[in-house]
């Protein structure tokens, strides 16, 4: 399996994401300029510049038409995929972390860092249909969770937002009201900062990453730990293969611990994880430094990876893949 580098960034990666069809990547680093790429070979499309800060952040609609980022610049703003044209610009009093379409496209969930004395928040907006319509005042805003929140993402039918982030505790929201419906316990939850949430390609469960080592899968509905999957080094991305019965988990130390602790070059991997029983599976090496992103492609044939490193590395799987034996 040779994988496809793609470089186009000049700072670590921060987020990837495929559209529906799985023939466009979208990549998010650290120097403001989301880009686009061809999934099948990787080659570079274009690129939306506008940002004025890291990018931590993006999703991309249903019909591959609306590109949407988060930036520590402290606007999420709307793009067109096609033409690199920037549509709208939300406008915040502080970073704005992780932003997610909902089922149909019609709202959008955002949360921004805690800065300057203002707590973090989750928020809603509504997306226009017709950008000269767009407005930006939120539908709905929460507040509580301590610390930054790394994540949200769309429950079922979107009754409602799952969020985690430095505190360590999942929970879930009542996207109408804003209320707390579960939140994650001591016991089964993580212990460390919860670094990437990731669901199902069906929605019924979702894979959590955290600094504590591990990724856990729980369900969206109920939030019961369903799985653990134990590494060795803190996780920073996770994904779910809508194909096979695996998971992939990546991650690494800290930016500020690589020089000290590991001399051979190469050596932060990806590793595969079969879901049900929780086994390793094998791993892709690669980066120079730890991974921060991780996607499979919809139709599960291939997975990319975002490092520290400043590079996407794009791996279509060998037959050998599909047949794999537990």
């Amino acid at each position: 399996m040779r994988p496809i580098l793609m470089k186009g960034h000049e700072r670590p990666l921060t987020f990837l994401k495929y559209n529906r069809e799985g023939d466009l990547l979208f990549s998010c680093a650290k120097d403001h300029t989301p880009t686009v790429w061809f999934a099948d070979n990787g080659e570079r499309l274009g690129t939306y510049r506008g940002h004025n800060g890291a990018v931590w952040c993006c999703d991309v609609s249903r019909d591959s038409m609306r590109l949407i980022t988060g930036s520590a610049d402290q606007t999420v703003k709307l793009w067109n995929v096609q033409t690199g044209a920037q549509l709208y610009s939300f406008n915040f009093d502080s970073p704005a972390r992780a932003v997610d379409f909902s089922v149909g496209d019609k709202l959008a969930v955002i949360t921004t860092d805690p800065f300057m004395g203002l707590p973090s928040t989750i928020q809603v907006k509504r997306i226009a249909k017709d950008p000269s319509e767009q407005t930006g005042e939120s539908v709905l805003t929460i507040t509580g969770p301590q610390g930054r929140i790394n994540r949200a993402v769309w429950g079922p039918l979107n009754k409602t937002i799952i969020s985690g982030g430095e505190d360590a505790v999942l929970r879930i929201w009542d996207s109408e009201t804003g209320q707390l419906l579960k939140e994650s316990n001591n016991e089964t939850g993580h212990q460390k900062t919860i670094t990437s949430l990731s669901k199902s390609a069906d929605g019924s469960h979702f894979l959590s990453g955290s600094l504590d080592k591990s990724a856990k899968l729980w369900d969206i509905r109920t939030l019961t730990l369903i799985k653990t999957y134990v590494t060795e080094r803190p996780v920073n991305a996770v994904a779910i293969s809508p194909l096979l019965d695996h998971v992939v988990i990546g991650g690494g130390q800290d930016a500020s611990h690589v020089t000290t602790t590991d001399r051979r070059a190469g050596k932060f991997e990806a590793k595969f994880f079969h879901k049900i029983l929780q086994e390793e599976i094998g791993g892709v090496k690669g980066h120079f430094g730890p991974i921060n992103a991780l996607a499979f492609n919809p139709d599960g044939r291939s997975f990319s990876s975002g490092g520290e490193d400043g590079y996407v590395r794009l791996h279509h799987f060998d037959p050998e893949y599909f047949n794999i034996k537990m």
